[in-house]
């Protein structure tokens, strides 16, 4: 018999499962305060700050894109849709929070470690970790060690979340392998991007931001589901052309992104020299005029508005905007057709095709009228109890 219960969409399907995987990630963080607070201030504050960050913001695309794909392959043979399964009682619901819990734990994990190294002070629109903590223990290089602790302290809590699931032990090692392999690829792109002076951009972006916010979310979704390799292998090439475009509206939306839609000071990119696909696309493209405003912001973040306006008028009017939003497009088209090459019910295929168009979202007019990252920018008023002001 059928079932009678509505279908999801993809924004509805965020819409539930953000507020239940922040009721546990809340419970976790208050359980390793209790647990480890009585170490003295220093340990508070790192736990305090980690935790704040990690509940400050962001839609958990991550945890969205993980229960697609579990619904995908657990789905088949039933007639449950995704309401009924991804939000029922039991082992279905359970692994779902634990996996998308450990997701958005590695997220927090990756964002402090990444503003240290940018330098940036602003995350979802609060102080990033080790200003924070700066702030908190009165020492930049205290700050600075702290964040890299605090970094380490949340990565195990994401391990900790799917060694605690209930499920079969081999299935648990899967689990398990393929997180670590997802956590190796990001480390890979990062040298690449901040170490390398010639790195392919997409295999960058591939490795960097798609293998943690695209690839490794539909993939360990799908393992702990039971996915056969033909099931992997078509998520795989599903995942390819969005992560290539999710780096690419988080690159257009760093220089063409306003503060308070970005969680981040506006074109931070461009004053935090980072050499986006945006930027590379540019470069060739300048007149020497162009060229010279771009510098005058360039790397400097004490660059005025006047002059950040004037290098990002200069980008528009060379056409890199334009091809990057034209390569974006292609991407998301692609992923569409994709999706309904999946081996899946057609609800799953639907609401992993909503979640690629999700993406199609950019600035328009000289501004954003989207977030910097589905991850970025604060979705929810930032807890008061041990907040960092």
């Amino acid at each position: 018999m059928q079932s009678t219960a509505p279908s999801l969409s993809f924004a509805s399907l965020l819409a539930r499962v953000k507020p239940v995987i922040e009721t546990r990630l809340e419970a976790l963080w208050q359980k390793k305060m209790a647990a480890r607070g009585r170490h003295g201030a220093e340990v508070r504050s790192v736990v305090d700050i980690s935790s704040d960050l990690t509940l400050r913001g962001g839609k958990r695309y991550r945890a969205g894109l993980l229960a697609a794909a579990y619904f995908g392959v657990a789905a088949r043979g039933t007639t449950a849709t995704a309401l009924e399964l991804v939000f029922g009682a039991g082992t279905h619901a359970e692994a779902i929070v634990a996996g998308g819990v450990s997701l958005e734990l590695l997220q927090s994990y990756l964002l402090i470690q990444d503003d240290w190294m940018d330098g940036d002070v602003e995350r979802r629109g609060g102080p990033s970790a080790h200003v924070a903590l700066t702030s908190k223990l009165g020492d930049e290089k205290k700050g600075a060690s702290g964040a890299i602790l605090a970094g380490d302290l949340v990565w195990s809590m994401a391990i900790e979340s799917l060694l605690d699931l209930d499920v079969e032990a081999e299935l648990r090692v899967k689990a398990l392998k393929l997180f670590c392999e997802i956590h190796e690829d990001v480390v890979v792109g990062q040298v690449l991007d901040t170490l390398s002076k010639d790195a392919d951009i997409e295999e960058l972006h591939a490795l960097k931001t798609g293998s943690y916010t695209v690839r490794g979310p539909l993939l360990l979704g799908a393992t702990l589901a039971g996915a056969n390799a033909d099931d992997l292998a078509a998520l795989e090439r599903f995942a390819a052309p969005i992560g290539v475009a999710f780096q690419l509206r988080d690159d257009l939306i760093g220089i063409f992104g306003s503060e308070k839609e970005a969680g981040r000071p506006e074109a931070s990119d461009l004053r935090s020299a980072k050499n986006t696909a945006v930027v590379r696309e540019a470069l060739p493209l300048l007149s020497p005029e162009g060229r010279a405003k771009v510098d005058a912001v360039w790397g400097r973040p004490d660059a005025d508005r006047n002059a950040i306006a004037l290098a990002v008028e200069a980008i528009e009017a060379s056409g890199a905007r334009a091809r990057v939003e034209a390569r974006l497009k292609a991407l998301c088209d692609e992923a569409e057709s994709l999706a309904a090459a999946l081996p899946f019910p057609a609800e799953a295929q639907r609401l992993l095709a909503e979640g690629a168009n999700a993406l199609r979202s950019i600035p328009t007019g000289g501004t954003t009228r989207a977030p910097r990252d589905p991850e970025d920018a604060p979705t929810s008023p930032r807890r008061e109890s041990g907040a960092v002001a």
